[in-house]
């Protein structure tokens, strides 16, 4: 009689265990939790900005030796060296040594507003720039005032730097039909 008891708790036993699996892997079954990961790229915008002569030449990184009242051949356009199509904007800033001026003090610029709108200080180029294109001229000539480059100026560096910002004009929701109402642009 003892061995037909171990015999039944053996059973027992067994199928607590056979059961106790099935429940172990009902359990791991409803409790598993799945993970996904979306991986989104954002398209980056790149340009490069081109300084010519007249005579297609680069524009000297040294700069040239002008007196007052000359005109200095300088054509800025800005090419898209990406994929992705955007709007874009350029700023002149203007400067003597470490001293910041205005367009007023010092250089007259010939801007070509057929392309370019002045808005906020910005030009505003009216179109979208598509990939490989470059854009017309912002100006060709700058003009340095005689009437207010005078003596003082003497032995000084002048400086117009060229600044671009560009948004992409992909799924960008403009309200107002412009390029200055574009969403995105950098806060200066």
């Amino acid at each position: 009689m003892l061995s037909k008891i171990k015999i039944r708790l053996a059973t027992v036993a067994l199928v607590a265990i056979v059961m106790s699996l099935f429940s172990y892997n009902t359990y791991a079954y409803y409790t598993t939790v799945g993970k996904a990961t979306s991986v989104v790229t954002t398209g980056n915008i790149q340009f490069i900005i081109h300084e010519t002569t007249d005579q297609g030449k680069e524009f000297p990184q040294e700069g040239v030796y002008i007196v007052p009242g000359d005109v200095v051949s300088k054509k800025v356009t800005i090419e898209s060296d990406c994929v992705h199509p955007f709007y874009l904007r350029v700023k002149m800033v203007y400067g003597v040594d470490s001293q910041e001026l205005t367009a007023e003090d010092c250089f007259k610029l010939n801007i070509n507003e057929e392309y370019w709108e002045l808005h906020d200080g910005w030009y505003y180029y009216k179109g979208i720039v598509e990939p490989g294109d470059t854009t017309p001229h912002i100006f060709s000539h700058v003009e340095i005032v005689g009437s207010k480059v005078d003596n003082s100026y003497l032995g000084k560096t002048l400086k117009l730097t060229v600044k671009a910002q560009a948004v992409q004009s992909e799924h960008n929701p403009i309200t107002g039909g412009d390029t200055f109402t574009a969403s995105g642009w950098p806060k200066e």
